[in-house]
């Protein structure tokens, strides 16, 4: 999907409805769906354990240390991406706790084009976690189908007599002949076998 066509789902954590409304104006439904709304921390808790958001945002004008933990407790175990509010003078002493772990920090007051211009990095971030998260659950597949030709390798020794070099032709050869997947060969004399 083309980023000109990708939709994401945010959560905006704050309790300023004259931030929400501001926010609100930056966030079109064409692109972002659905926004949710939570006033406080304990209610965004409760929404990141019904779903998993691709934007989350906090307005924390008084950052206390739940709220900077609950970004980075976040950022850390979901693949959603965290922008966390701060004011200007609290971002320097926020700032290395949260960036190390993947959080993004604006300070406040900000303005429309400093937001515009985070939500673009943010969606930028999110393309790369989605890609990396592709990319690693190729490479668990494949070492699970490694993991399962190696145990049909080692039945086709331990049953058939065969060394290591001829159980791995066989099974490339079953692979190829009947155009099929060498896991699924390896399945098969797995299940053959046991």
């Amino acid at each position: 999907m083309r980023l000109k066509e990708q939709v994401y789902s945010v959560l905006v954590v704050s309790a300023a409805e004259r931030f929400n409304d501001a926010l609100s104006a930056l966030l079109p439904p064409a692109k972002y769906q659905p926004v949710c709304k939570a006033a406080d921390i304990n209610a965004a808790k409760r929404a990141v354990t019904q779903r998993e958001y691709d934007f989350i945002i906090l307005h924390i004008p008084h950052p206390d240390d739940a709220g900077v933990q609950f970004a980075i407790d976040i950022s850390r175990a979901c693949d959603s991406v965290v922008l966390l509010l701060v004011k200007a003078q609290l971002q320097s002493e926020i700032y290395d706790t949260a960036v190390e772990h993947g959080v993004f920090l604006l300070p406040l007051p900000t303005s429309r084009a400093a937001m515009a211009l985070a939500l673009s990095l943010m969606s930028s971030a999110r393309e790369r976690l989605r890609f990396s998260k592709a990319k690693a659950l190729t490479l668990e597949e494949k070492m699970a189908e490694i993991r399962i030709v190696n145990r049909a390798k080692w039945l086709l020794i331990a049953k058939q007599n065969m060394d290591e070099p001829q159980a791995h032709r066989y099974i490339e050869k079953q692979a190829m002949d009947r155009c099929v997947s060498k896991r699924t060969v390896a399945e098969e004399i797995i299940k053959a076998h046991s």
